[in-house]
């Protein structure tokens, strides 16, 4: 079962991969693990895709691709495994399906999580961090005691660039303009699934359960 998590930032993809990777007993793969694994482990594969990013270039698709396919090649991925984070472009979507045809494979499970731009911005741009201790809080959803102040160590909360609703609106045209085709790459391929994101997200996980079956 080879499952291809898709949805915006902030969509909760990483969250529901992970509740499938617990329930199921498949790995769940994200390239940025990938990449940081094999480039501290000084791989040849590792040292290409650093002499990019120290450039601050992006990774090139057949190399991203090759350093998957070397990580789905063992043994933990022999039952399948779930991929977060990847493909972000149809040309990424059109390597890996060549590459797994090789092998006699496909991609099972495309997996949409949908959630409105404007939901995306009020989760992200309302998400508060404390420098200090890492603990994570949500102006609306999980405030702290105090406004603005840690519960755990009473330091000053405050909010990534990443969080900063013009960052968020930035990410989000990007992933419209590059990931959002994917959507209808895998309808076209017929394995395409979406649920619907804005539901809590053990809702969404019930939902996405009885998509696997």
């Amino acid at each position: 079962m080879i499952i291809v998590m898709l949805g915006a930032p902030g969509a909760g993809k990483g969250t529901q991969a992970a509740a499938i990777s617990e329930k199921y007993g498949l790995p769940h793969i994200s390239t940025g693990d990938i990449f940081r694994s094999n480039i501290k482990n000084g791989t040849e594969l590792g040292k290409k895709a650093k002499s990019y990013m120290d450039q601050g270039k992006l990774v090139p698709d057949e190399l991203t691709v090759q350093l998957l396919l070397d990580r789905v090649a063992k043994e933990d991925c022999k039952e399948g495994y779930i991929l977060d984070g990847f493909p972000r472009t149809i040309p990424q979507a059109e390597v890996l399906t060549q590459a797994l045809a090789k092998d006699g494979q496909k991609v099972d499970f495309a997996l949409n999580v949908d959630v409105p731009d404007e939901n995306i911005v009020r989760r992200m741009s309302g998400r508060r961090s404390c420098p200090k201790c890492g603990a994570s809080y949500h102006i609306e959803f999980i405030p702290p005691k105090k406004e603005g102040i840690c519960d755990v160590c009473g330091t000053a909360l405050i909010q990534r660039e990443d969080d900063k609703p013009e960052t968020v609106k930035n990410r989000l045209s990007v992933y419209h303009e590059q990931t959002q085709p994917l959507i209808a790459y895998y309808e076209k391929a017929g394995v395409l699934h979406t649920v619907d994101g804005t539901k809590d997200k053990d809702d969404v996980f019930a939902d996405i359960a009885s998509i696997l079956g």
